[in-house]
């Protein structure tokens, strides 16, 4: 009973001395599992890529509080914030710490000044500050002594539907000056201007999911009556909620659940979808059960960002997930979630990055999370770049550093299978590619693997095959001269 006693004693003093390390740990602890997918399609832990580095608010950068933010953009040399309900834009310098302009009152060309009404989107080129001024109808082309250079108002066209409001919330342009905004009530793509402000069109439009629902009501509308028409709901496309621009191409985002082919676009020049033809998903494999919620929440990409080496950054608004892929759409890390903690969102808004870091702008936390590259993630973002660019000899070792570190990596089967092809070891190469589970690259490795065998070995195989032929014939020799006998 004595050493009974002075064991719980003992478990009392520890509980008392190391509870509020012990809590204190839980709260600092990452809200989320950081997890990927296998080459079933099945969810595993992994290793992080990126971790919470840190969250940054207005009060912290000397700007005041945030409220309701809704988007943020880096020029690569500062950052702008669509502080859409102060009715701001607000600058700050590229290591997020302080406070470098405030845009609030502008000076239009007539000379009489105009103010920002509930902004949601900005974009800086050129010196150029572009801003979808929501509530106001209109998109500003400002410069950094915030003069209006364009206003762009609804367009007068026949092409845009005149009872339709004209409500920009995202806003890009083009190395030539075209300007592409999202509105916020339009489905038939981005509302496209010239550097003038005039209206071209509309540009990159979502396709109509190719449903049984759709199809059949296809062919019932040729049966029916105008009026029966006019009160059938229309299948119409889903409306863009993001976009991002890079050289040449523009990424597009819906946050629509019921669009698969759609989700996220590259678009050429000429509208073009490139990823169209690839058989691609974005966003989780599988719908998760949400136990603090009871229900399984849908999917929706809210916003893109793609980063300076390619990498495609996608945004859940309603998971509070962070999907990146490479420039081929090959899933490289997921992080991120819906929690209170650092590390969690409330309703992410916007994402961006810089360097080696992803920031996210929450428009309820009224703040932005701060996400940095682990090693694990520089690792396997080098072997990536050595892939992608035709250095697989070189990549072969990270992929082997990136396996050694997390067996259940799938893209580092398929890299090292790739890379072993391409040097000649074509057996190892058919073992990467089966743990990968890519039978065209098994395949590929097979046939160069018989190829090589059969050349290597074609002297041995005519011999055995002669012995083979000879000893055939010496048998039914001697077969027929057995029945002679």
């Amino acid at each position: 009973m004595k050493r009974i006693f002075i064991k719980f004693l003992t478990v009392i003093l520890v509980v008392i001395v190391f509870g509020n390390n012990i809590s204190l740990t839980a709260v600092n602890a990452s809200p989320y599992i950081s997890y990927n997918y296998d080459r079933w399609g099945d969810a595993v832990p992994s290793q992080a890529g990126y971790i919470e580095k840190r969250t940054v608010s207005g009060d912290d950068i000397g700007a005041d509080s945030f409220d309701e933010p809704s988007d943020i953009f880096f020029d690569g040399t500062d950052f702008y914030i669509a502080d859409t309900g102060n009715n701001r834009i607000v600058g700050v310098d590229g290591n997020l710490e302080n406070v470098s302009v405030i845009y609030e009152k502008f000076k239009m060309q007539d000379g009489s000044f105009t103010t920002l009404d509930n902004p949601e989107g900005v974009f800086v080129s050129d010196d150029i500050i572009y801003i979808a001024d929501t509530q106001n109808s209109r998109i500003l082309l400002v410069n950094r002594e915030c003069k209006v250079i364009t206003e762009i108002t609804k367009p007068d066209s026949e092409i845009y539907d005149s009872s339709k409001t004209f409500l920009p919330e995202r806003v890009i342009a083009d190395k030539a000056g075209n300007i592409y905004a999202v509105l916020g009530n339009i489905t038939t793509g981005c509302a496209m201007f010239s550097p003038q402000g005039e209206f071209i069109g509309f540009y990159g439009s979502n396709r109509v999911e190719p449903t049984a629902e759709a199809v059949g009501n296809y062919f019932r509308n040729v049966f029916m009556s105008d009026k029966k028409k006019a009160r059938r709901k229309r299948q119409v496309p889903s409306g863009i909620t993001g976009f991002d621009i890079k050289d040449d191409f523009i990424f597009t985002c819906t946050a629509s659940s019921s669009v698969l082919s759609d989700t996220v676009k590259k678009l050429n020049s000429a509208g073009k979808n490139i990823f169209a033809d690839r058989d691609v998903s974005f966003g989780d494999y599988e719908l998760k059960y949400d136990t603090s919620h009871y229900k399984i929440p849908d999917s929706s990409i809210c916003d893109i960002d793609i980063s300076e080496n390619g990498n495609i950054n996608c945004l859940d608004s309603v998971t509070g997930h962070i999907f990146q892929y490479d420039e081929d759409c090959n899933l490289l890390f997921i992080m991120g979630t819906v929690a209170e903690q650092k590390g969690g969102f409330k309703s992410p808004s916007a994402i961006e990055s810089a360097g080696e870091n992803i920031y996210v702008l929450d428009s309820q936390k009224n703040n932005i999370t701060v996400f940095t590259e682990t090693s694990f993630g520089k690792t396997v973002h080098s072997a990536v770049e050595l892939y992608n660019t035709g250095y697989y000899a070189e990549s072969l070792d990270l992929w082997y550093e990136v396996l050694r570190r997390d067996g259940n990596y799938t893209y580092a089967y398929n890299g090292t299978a790739f890379a072993l092809l391409r040097k000649g070891d074509y057996k190892n190469s058919m073992k990467y590619a089966k743990l990968a589970g890519n039978s065209e690259l098994y395949n590929k490795a097979f046939k160069e693997y018989r190829s090589v065998f059969l050349k290597e070995n074609s002297g041995k195989i005519f011999t055995v095959f002669i012995v083979a032929v000879v000893f055939m014939v010496f048998l039914k020799i001697r077969k027929r001269g057995g029945r002679r006998k």
